[in-house]
């Protein structure tokens, strides 16, 4: 999966919140100053032919919808992140946050419970 340019995410963020859109809806929930039209029309065309928007016609209009969901993304964006910056390893990441006091003890702890639920 290709990952997303910082633009585009900003977008997609907004189509996974609503589940469909027009253009002039993603504009209007997006962040000021608001992106011309023609930008955000132009981003959403990209995001289509890149396979992460699909459409529906309504008269002379489209309504956008993600074809990839959020979760899928961030799992493909996260194996990216970690493989390019930790070696692959999700135990060198969450070192690295520990060490730049980034993750509190108890967030460390509730990873911690996380696991072990998951293993059982």
């Amino acid at each position: 999966m290709k990952e997303l340019t910082k633009a585009e995410e900003e977008i997609m963020q907004v189509l996974w919140e609503l589940d469909s859109a027009f253009v002039k809806d993603i504009i209007t929930q997006m962040p000021e100053p608001k992106p011309a039209y023609n930008t955000v029309s132009t981003i959403v065309r990209i995001l289509q032919q890149k396979g992460f928007v699909g459409y529906e016609v309504h008269g002379n209009a489209h309504k956008y919808y993600p074809l990839i969901s959020k979760e899928a993304y961030t799992k493909s964006f996260m194996k990216g992140f970690v493989g390019r910056y930790f070696s692959g390893s999700y135990r060198q990441m969450v070192s690295f946050f520990t060490k730049q006091d980034k993750l509190s003890l108890h967030e460390l702890e509730q990873l911690l419970q996380e696991l072990k639920e998951k293993k059982s």
